[in-house]
């Protein structure tokens, strides 16, 4: 009999999905079928795998309601599901109108090299089999924004979406079945199975916590592959004292709290100018109190439950820890149980202090800790003052005047006048810095080019060397 796992209903706290963890011989078998059906995939050209992908694209969106029911049921959220879906279908589509043209502008002229009578011509191969290791807040979406431009520049892909949330693989698979050229496929199971795909795969992709990234680039390195590594974040905003409050309130409190709060680009720190601090507060009180939880009808409501409930307790912890070492909560502030389901309401906290868990660690909830500053540059110092550097926002007056507190904060990908927009902008090129990731970036151009291995074509037009070129005495 093969091991089995057990899914969490969100809503209902019922195990009720149980599911095949792959084996070692399994995912072996995989991967070998993978590498065997990767080198015609690769000679169809970016132009051939556009139209398959293209038909994968079409089958996606068919079957668009199974998945999102399924998503659905993972998450505890409906909308956000279909999001999901939807912006899977856009990132397939968009790959494959953009990919034709990323390949004809590779470099390919000959070029003359240093050394007399030699010429060089650059030539471009895919990394033969990709593999993905994912996390279970955006299921659909994570499992896929690195597969896809893979796919697309010549690689096969082996995924393993997280264990928490694996529902959507059993309709997946009959849209795969649709598009039999595409060597794509999925291997479930915990961490002995990320571990097992990392020994098969030739570059490895990883979004998850910063802990277990590290874990993840460490096995890479045993294998000698690349290791691409999305981690968590402490994102800051700063809300200088000519914006106007209201509307920043507004800003904030959407960047903070959409999916709960279960997302690596929700601002986790905020930093408010004290000439606005009391109305911008008032309205984020205000504001928060009028989100509602969608219990008990899934359809109705701004905020569903904790996808993982031991998230729940962690982020519990962190606001406990906080009101025990003087800080207050104005709004939310307790998990409620509800039909089975773990919730929080947005929960405002001010009087934090830089050594809180909450303003250290990666929450990931609906938790938003206000730092009232009076002066820019402590702001600016205070939002660096961390070991994440994933992203971050600045909200002002002018565009002008966030731009140029945005560029001195330490963080891969900047918000101006918005927050958490790496959500909604997929063609930003950046690097996540310090302890939020490593390698190069998954948006823009670099996320398909970084699927590719520059060969050189070293030429000799004129006379190769001898032995007797090296012999003793020959120079002269």
């Amino acid at each position: 009999m093969p091991r089995t796992i057990s899914a969490h209903n969100p809503r209902t706290g019922e195990e009720d999905y149980e599911f095949a963890v792959s084996t070692r011989e399994e995912i072996a078998a995989e991967a070998e079928k993978l590498r065997a059906a990767q080198p015609a995939w690769e000679a169809m050209g970016p132009e051939g795998r556009a139209a398959v992908m293209m038909r994968f694209a079409d089958a996606l969106e068919a079957a668009a309601p199974a998945i999102a029911a399924a998503l659905a049921i993972d998450t505890g959220r409906q909308t956000v599901a279909w999001l999901e879906v939807n912006g899977c279908v856009g990132n397939i589509r968009g790959w494959a109108a953009k990919a034709p043209a990323l390949f004809a502008s590779l470099p390919s002229e000959v070029e003359p090299s240093f050394t007399p009578g030699v010429e060089i011509v650059p030539a471009y191969s895919a990394y033969p089999l990709f593999g993905a290791i994912c996390p279970w807040n955006f299921p659909v979406i994570l499992s896929h924004i690195d597969a896809v431009p893979a796919l697309m520049a010549g690689c096969a892909a082996l995924v393993k979406p997280s264990e928490i949330t694996p529902r959507f693989v059993e309709p997946m698979r009959e849209v795969l079945a649709q598009v039999p050229e595409l060597p794509l496929a999925y291997i479930m199971g915990g961490p002995e199975v990320g571990q097992a795909l990392i020994e098969e795969v030739d570059y490895i992709c990883f979004t998850g916590s910063t802990a277990t990234g590290r874990k993840v680039a460490e096995a890479a390195a045993r294998q000698l592959i690349p290791a691409n590594l999305e981690l968590g974040g402490k994102d800051p905003m700063i809300i200088t004292a000519s914006a106007d409050p209201e509307w920043a309130a507004g800003v904030a409190l959407r960047s903070s709290i959409v999916a709960t709060g279960q997302a690596c680009q929700s601002i986790e720190r905020i930093y408010v100018a004290r000439e606005i601090a009391d109305a911008f507060l008032a309205k984020l009180v205000e504001g928060a109190e009028a989100v509602e939880l969608t219990y008990p009808d899934p359809a109705q409501g701004h905020l569903g439950p904790f996808i993982f409930p031991p998230q729940g307790a962690k982020v519990q912890a962190h606001i406990d820890e906080a009101k025990g070492k003087g800080a207050r909560v104005l709004t939310g502030g307790l998990i409620e149980e509800l039909g089975g389901g773990t919730y929080l309401r947005p929960t405002i906290l001010t009087d934090v202090t830089p050594d809180m868990a909450v303003m250290r660690e990666e929450t990931f909830g609906p938790v938003l800790p206000v730092t009232v500053f009076d002066d820019i540059e402590d702001a600016i110092a205070q939002a660096n003052d961390t070991e994440y550097g994933l992203s971050a926002a600045v909200l002002a007056a002018s565009l002008e005047e966030a731009a140029s507190i945005g560029a001195r904060l330490d963080a891969g990908a900047i918000s101006l006048q918005d927050g958490a927009m790496t959500s909604m902008v997929g063609d930003a090129a950046n690097e996540s810095r310090k302890s939020s990731g490593l390698g190069p970036s998954r948006m823009g151009n670099t996320g398909l080019l970084r699927f590719l291995r520059r060969q050189s074509l070293i030429r000799q037009t004129g006379q190769a060397l001898t032995i007797d070129a090296y012999a003793e005495g020959a120079r002269g």
